[in-house]
């Protein structure tokens, strides 16, 4: 099965948010290819995290790279218009979030992002049969959302060689692959082996040593296949 070339995305999640600008540029420096949201209301996931503004102010910071919307929210449409207006470059919520799946992931399209479909550990992949041609890239789920610094659910390497043959079933080979939660350089050549190709990471990043995240970022491409 032939494969996109992996990218890694800096969840800013487990960054210093006092130094938010300095962290984003500083990892994207070191080898990251996007900075990843993962916004929460309190609501559809019981944490509460980070909003358009934030999203602007990196744009404003002068963070160019292109910065990815996990959209933990219900309900999602008017968070979508939000975030394409401050910049944002990928856009992904959750089916369960939203009434009508097909009309969100078009008004992604509409202002000028690319469109994503998110699915929780016990979500299934029967979502994503008529709106194939609207997403850009699925999101796995690998742990249950809400928290930062779970551990993977081993089952998800099922869903994403699943995502991959579906994809594949359809010749819908430009659609990335990323998974989020508890992915660690330990566990990252598995996930990148099974059809991952966008590797959604926090801590193992972030939380690395002495903030040596050019080490950290050049193990895992190392680790990884192309």
């Amino acid at each position: 099965m032939s494969k996109l070339p992996t990218k890694i995305a800096a969840s800013i999640l487990s960054a210093d948010f006092a130094r938010l600008g300095e962290e984003c540029t500083n990892v994207l420096k070191a080898g990251a290819s996007m900075i990843h949201f993962d916004v929460m209301d309190n609501h559809y996931v019981p944490n509460l995290t980070v909003g358009p503004l934030v999203c602007k102010s990196l744009r404003d910071f002068g963070i160019t790279a292109p910065i990815d919307i996990h959209l933990m929210t219900k309900p999602v449409d008017s968070l979508i218009i939000d975030f394409a207006k401050a910049g944002a470059t990928y856009i992904s919520f959750h089916p369960e979030a939203s009434k009508h799946i097909d009309r969100s992931l078009q008004l992604i399209i509409d202002h000028g992002c690319q469109a994503g479909l998110a699915l929780n550990p016990s979500t299934s992949l029967d979502y994503l049969e008529y709106v194939l041609d609207k997403v850009s890239f699925v999101l796995i789920m690998s742990v249950n959302p809400g928290f930062p610094g779970q551990k993977f659910i081993p089952s998800a390497l099922e869903k994403i060689k699943a995502t991959k043959n579906l994809l594949d079933s359809h010749k819908m080979k430009a659609v990335r692959i990323a998974v989020d939660g508890g992915v660690k350089l330990s566990n990252v050549a598995q996930i990148n082996a099974a059809g991952a190709d966008t590797l959604i990471m926090g801590s193992e990043i972030f939380g690395v040593k002495e903030k040596k995240y050019k080490t950290i970022i050049g193990k895992i491409h190392k680790t990884i296949t192309k």
